[in-house]
């Protein structure tokens, strides 16, 4: 029995809310802490990245646990909604740091609600993925239950990543008041978004869980820690797909972490915001729009592998265009739409189908290896992500360290301020060479790697299932 319509948009809709918190910490919790309060870019680097290297440990097990885990409610949707109570709680304790705080008391509040906010993130995150081989019997059905939840997922994020500053702003006038510096704004507005944003995720997974039940639960053994591992290591095709979403994500993430800096201290002009947010705008549009309507499109005449391809080639052209008009035109925003469609648009695409190769090698892994470990090689997911996080915030931070880019204490009372005055030329050349070189980089390695080792056609799936009966 297929899914319903029903059924599918409350699975979609959990996507909304989760993406929408995923992205709130991802682009803005190292803004939040480095430029707005003062905290080190390198320490702030530091503890991202021991955050996501305690994820190493703790995202394998939680898949152990969603394995072993037996109720009336199911394996998943109980760890979901858990997950989701307390991950809300913490992301708005994350954004709502005690102003007076400072020093080596604000860098162990930041390292304390981030890392158990990765804990957390993880409790409701694997459970939620682990379901689609759960809810799905074909692999027709599966790629559109994928892909309606990762379009539902790029929309969540679009929604953070477009209106976050314009929020934030308008929130923090309201209530810190019309003579609050720029500083106070931006402290009352992160604090306030973070509590809407985090009842809305309650809200939405909650309609999930209500919505939604295990259609087909695969009996298994319940894998040992050594298990796990081994079923990891020999699961080729699972690792190169890691490998892939941790190239793919951090080039993505180090330019989504550095791009508000890049309005502020670089694109510059007091009303820099309105620059960020009209680009925000386009680039969410476009990453929707291709995860909705250009990646089915694309799907009629060629397969997922020649599609990831043009994506990944998608995203380089972009990234070495941007590189280009930094050093010819910045004079207008609109110029920035053309490298930002060819990323935006290769990264929706590019998040549907590593999606969709990761769910296929649970039916390659169950072929060779004799088990189904939907939960722990879709804990992997979340791990890689999370660890792509870290990595590239650790390099943006060592990015703004090095060139200096933090907001001039003496300017902060100006709500309207021209930022880019107060930046070196070399500085800016630091930034625009961190957003792109590097990220062109990892692209053009992930290409290498998967096109040597990666043997997943759609030819072969069909083999696969052949093979298991279905």
């Amino acid at each position: 029995m297929e899914l319903r319509l029903k059924e599918k948009a409350a699975y979609g809709l959990g996507a909304i809310g989760k993406d929408m918190v995923y992205m709130l910490s991802a682009s803005y919790v190292l803004y939040y802490f480095q430029d707005v309060l003062g905290v080190n870019a390198i320490a702030m680097g530091i503890i991202l990245m021991v955050a996501r290297i305690f994820d190493a440990f703790n995202d394998p097990v939680m898949g152990i646990i969603v394995a072993k885990t037996k109720t009336r409610w199911g394996r998943f949707r109980p760890w979901l909604m858990i997950g989701t109570l307390t991950n809300a709680v913490i992301l708005f304790l994350m954004f709502a740091a005690p102003p007076a705080m400072n020093g080596n008391g604000l860098v162990a509040y930041a390292a304390i609600t981030y890392i158990l906010w990765g804990v957390t993130y993880t409790m409701m995150d694997i459970p939620y993925w682990s379901m689609i081989p759960a809810f799905t019997k074909t692999g027709k059905e599966r790629e559109g239950l994928t892909t309606l939840a990762r379009s539902c997922a790029g929309a969540g994020s679009a929604l953070i990543t477009i209106f976050t500053v314009i929020i934030v702003n308008a929130i923090g006038k309201a209530i810190a008041g019309a003579d609050a510096t720029a500083r106070q704004v931006e402290i009352a507005g992160f604090k306030w978004f973070a509590l809407i944003v985090s009842i809305l995720f309650v809200v939405f997974i909650t309609i999930t869980c209500v919505s939604i039940k295990e259609q087909a639960t695969v009996d298994m053994e319940s894998p040992t820690v050594g298990q796990m591992f081994k079923a990891l290591i020999t699961n080729d095709q699972a690792m190169i797909i890691v490998i892939a979403i941790v190239l793919i994500n951090c080039s993505v993430y180090i330019t989504s972490n550095l791009v508000i800096y890049f309005f502020k201290y670089d694109f510059g002009g007091e009303g820099w915001q309105g620059s960020y947010t009209k680009f925000n705008m386009f680039g969410g549009a476009v990453q929707i729009l291709s995860m909705m309507i250009l990646y089915p499109i694309l799907r009629k005449f060629a397969s997922n592998i020649k599609i990831f391809y043009l994506g990944l080639a998608s995203a380089i052209t972009g990234y070495a265009v941007l590189f280009i008009i930094a050093f010819i035109n910045m004079s207008n925003v609109f110029i920035l739409f053309i490298p930002g469609f060819f990323i935006f648009a290769a990264s929706g695409v590019l998040q549907v189908l590593t999606t969709v190769f990761l769910a296929n090698t649970v039916d390659y892994g169950e072929l060779k290896n004799g088990r189904r470990d939907e939960s722990v090689i879709f804990s992997m997911q979340t791990f890689v992500v999370k660890l792509a996080s870290g990595i590239a915030a650790l390099i943006a931070s060592i990015s703004l360290s090095v060139n200096n880019l933090k907001a001039d204490a003496g300017n902060e009372a100006e709500q309207l301020y021209d930022f880019s005055k107060d930046v070196a030329d070399s500085a800016k050349l630091g930034l625009r060479m961190t957003m792109t070189i590097i990220p062109i980089i990892g692209l053009i390695v992930a290409i290498i790697i998967f096109r040597k080792k990666f043997i997943l056609t759609e030819k072969k799936m069909e083999e696969i299932n052949s093979n298991l009966g279905r």
